[in-house]
């Protein structure tokens, strides 16, 4: 179907004084099936208003509220229920775990990016390119959308501190830091993290967004917890210097 008619529709009702006041609250791809479905509510309705006058005055409203709808980019039903599609939702997990192990060691472990697809099942695999920079990868819930992306290092404290974000231009945004404080005993690590991923906007952005709600955000929380258990495993034991096999 050519969607020229319907970008000349909204881009004049865009210009007239018949565009709402409230900032647009759904994206582009919802917009124009709310053209298309209204235009053909209102070609049905109207084809039909002769025989049953009241279900086409109705259908031809519907219509009326499904065309405006698209061409403004305004649904009052989202505004009431606070949605917008136009913003697609980012995953923000934050978690603090302890690990028996000193400090130095745990940091140096998470410093080679290289190192987290060890115990971190949503990656699988990250590249370090030079000194701050490397390259992403992803393991996705069924492997449906591959996504990849560049990141580098944005702060760091020795021991301390390691912030990371993801470059201009990559698929999706991701961003992440993690605390190293000693325990009270001194022997182990208190590791606080926070990970940050932010799909791009518009429909491509609503489908990542709808796969990172659930399994996605649940894989990544796993995958910190899982640190603890890994930090008891011989191969983090021998890169600790606490194996006896070292």
């Amino acid at each position: 179907m050519d969607t020229l008619p319907i970008k000349n529709m909204i881009e004049k009702i865009e210009g007239s004084e018949l565009m709402p006041a409230a900032a647009p609250n759904i994206d582009n791809g919802e917009r124009a099936l709310s053209v298309l479905a209204g235009s053909y509510l209102l070609y049905k309705s109207l084809r039909n208003i002769v025989k049953h006058p009241l279900l086409g005055v109705q259908g031809a409203a519907a219509a009326g509220l499904l065309i405006y709808r698209g061409a403004t980019g305004v649904c009052p039903l989202y505004q009431r229920l606070g949605v917008d599609t136009t913003d697609p939702q980012a995953i923000n997990i934050t978690e603090t775990i302890t690990v028996n192990a000193p400090r130095e060691t745990v940091y140096a472990f998470w410093r080679e990016l290289s190192n987290l697809p060890k115990f971190m099942d949503h990656l699988k695999e990250v590249t370090e390119t030079s000194e701050k920079d490397s390259h992403w990868t992803a393991n996705t819930p069924g492997g449906i959308v591959p996504l990849s992306w560049n990141a580098e290092i944005t702060h760091e404290e020795s021991g301390k501190y390691l912030g990371w974000q993801s470059t201009a231009g990559s698929m999706i945004e991701n961003a992440g830091k993690v605390e190293f404080t000693d325990t009270l005993n001194t022997i182990g690590t208190q590791l606080h993290v926070e990970i940050n991923y932010f799909p791009p906007a518009g429909s491509v952005g609503r489908g990542i967004a709808s796969m990172f709600t659930g399994v996605f955000e649940k894989m990544i929380r796993a995958d910190i917890q899982q640190f603890k258990h890994y930090a008891e495993q011989e191969e983090f034991k021998h890169f600790a210097g606490l194996s006896e096999l070292s």
